[in-house]
């Protein structure tokens, strides 16, 4: 039950508060008025999006806040007979804040109650039993094995995978079939070469090294050539010692010269011993060579296939990895066919139980909706019933059969005389209203949730409105409702009634929510009838059959 809804800041809504009560809650008021952003926050609250634009100008967020009291078989898991929910949408970023009993929660958990707090039925409801997807929906929605339906839907969602598999691979075994000989003739090319990762850069850095020590070697031989040739420098130094040491000792002024000329030609001496021990290897120029040619050879690797070496690496990988899957791919088929087989198999059994479990619900299915028609005001011989159509949901293989869903459609015969038809193919608009109202007070049957209707009375007038306020007042008498009505003789039946209005102030407009007792529902009942004096004398009329 919905007991208390608080909006803030959503459209035309400034500041809007709705006390429900267990019973029949009526909305009503103008077209545009602003009843439906009270529906919408209410199925905001519970997982619907909300686009940015339904905050009120100039405020922050907009804010629905709800408080139900759950129904008993929800009272243990939520630890309370209260649940109080509050969603945010900021203006700015358009996300939304979920909370549960003042917790962040996530939609989803939401979502999972929704169907056990809100029983949501309108318009578009009606447009969609005009579906034969959504009335095949209508019938599963009352089994009692909902396991079924969910063991289905995954095995399905598996065989559909393995199909998808199966063809992304079957495409890429024939993408690569096209290109075996061409990915053949790579890898020879990069066999017969073999390079390792990073193989020429070690190879320029090595010949760069190599050509460095010919360099050095050079000047080796041409310093050594100097200091130590018959008539080189240190020949020379030596006589040139020799000769100044005698005359220094003629001439004293020239003894300092003669010790640094001597010195020098130690350190010569000295010079020329280091460069003897130096040891420096002769260059291999066989060495260089093979260098050069290995170089050539990667080069016009690189050429062939237009790609780096680090890129050849890695397409010498994929070439494997591809011929290495074409050469194994045919197992892989063999297992998925295996896999597919069996899932197959497995959904058949499937499809046969819940077939039949349709059969039997849809005869129970429809005794039970020509009983809720007939209390609608539909003739005494009005009949429905479902009717089954093969669908294949998964083709068949060499040696299983396809997998067969039998699915339901609704046909129906409204006045005697009549063949039974598609309810798509000849319903009006207020028969499928009357039809929506009996199938949603079905689906209410075993369990409490709140039941919404949105101008459910869409296309019904007459005497069979009130048919339609008997059934809503049944209903009422076990489930809370909230019903959204145009019609004086369905919202006579209120257990509590709410006016909804436009209101301009200082040129701003808002949307306001009146609770209406006494005289205030005579003169609303009034207005939905007409207005003026005609409109009172109507809803005096209700009132007093009421």
């Amino acid at each position: 039950m919905l007991e208390l809804l608080r909006i803030q800041n959503l459209a035309l809504i400034e500041d809007m508060e709705l006390e429900f009560v267990n019973g029949l809650n009526v909305l009503s008021g103008e077209t545009g008025a602003g009843k439906s952003f009270i529906l919408k926050a209410i199925n905001f609250l519970l997982g619907d999006r909300l686009d940015v634009s339904m905050v009120r100008a100039g405020a922050e967020r907009a804010v629905a806040e709800a408080l139900f009291v759950l129904p008993p078989e929800l009272r243990e898991a939520n630890a309370g007979d209260e649940i109080i929910i509050r969603r945010e949408l900021m203006a700015d970023t358009g996300r939304s804040r979920l909370y549960v009993n003042n917790s962040l929660a996530s939609q989803e958990s939401v979502r999972d109650l929704r169907g056990q707090l809100i029983i949501h039925a309108s318009q578009h409801g009606q447009q969609k039993l005009l579906q034969p997807a959504f009335q095949a929906l209508i019938l599963d929605s009352f089994l009692a094995r909902p396991d079924l339906i969910e063991a289905k839907e995954h095995k399905l969602k598996s065989l559909r995978e393995i199909s998808q598999k199966r063809a992304d691979m079957q495409k890429r075994v024939s993408e690569l079939e096209d290109r075996r000989d061409m990915l053949e003739f790579q890898q020879k090319q990069i066999d017969q070469v073999a390079p390792l990762p990073g193989e020429d850069d070690e190879l320029e850095e090595r010949r760069q090294g190599l050509k460095q020590q010919e360099e050095m070697r050079d000047y080796l031989d041409r310093v050594q050539a100097i200091l130590l040739d018959p008539e080189g420098l240190l020949a020379n130094m030596g006589e040139l010692d020799t000769s100044l040491a005698g005359l220094a000792g003629m001439l004293p002024e020239y003894q300092d010269d003669s010790e640094e000329v001597a010195a020098v030609r130690n350190y010569l001496s000295e010079l020329a011993v280091r460069l003897r021990r130096q040891g420096m290897q002769d260059v291999a120029e066989d060495d260089i060579e093979a260098i050069d040619a290995r170089l050539f050879k990667l080069s016009q690797l690189k050429r062939a296939l237009r790609r780096t070496l680090p890129e050849i690496i890695d397409l010498k990988q994929e070439i494997e990895e591809n011929l290495s899957f074409l050469d194994a791919c045919g197992l892989d088929l063999t297992a998925l066919d295996r896999e597919e087989k069996a899932l197959a198999e497995s959904l058949n059994q499937t499809l046969c139980e819940l077939n039949h479990l349709r059969r039997e619900k849809a005869k129970v299915l429809s005794e039970e909706l020509v009983s809720s028609l007939k209390h609608l005001g539909f003739s005494a011989h009005v009949n429905v019933e479902f009717a089954f159509a093969d669908a294949e949901l998964h083709p068949g293989g060499p040696d299983y059969p396809a997998c067969i869903e039998q699915r339901a459609r609704l046909l129906w015969r409204p006045n005697p005389g009549q063949p039974v038809q598609p309810l798509d193919k000849i319903a009006s608009g207020g028969e499928l209203s009357r039809f929506l109202l009996a199938v949603v007070g079905l689906m209410a049957k075993d369990e409490s949730p709140t039941l919404i209707f949105d101008e459910v009375d869409s296309g019904v007038g007459g005497l069979t409105l009130n048919h339609v306020a008997d059934r809503l007042q049944d209903l009422a008498a076990t489930h809370q409702l909230i019903l959204i009505t145009h019609w004086p003789q369905l919202a006579a039946r209120a257990d509590r009634h709410f006016h909804i209005a436009k209101e301009v102030m200082d040129d701003k407009t808002y949307t306001r929510c009146l609770q209406i007792s006494g005289q205030a529902i005579i003169e609303e009942l009034a207005r939905m009838a007409g207005g003026g004096t005609e409109g009172m004398a109507i809803a005096k009329q209700i009132v007093e059959q009421r």
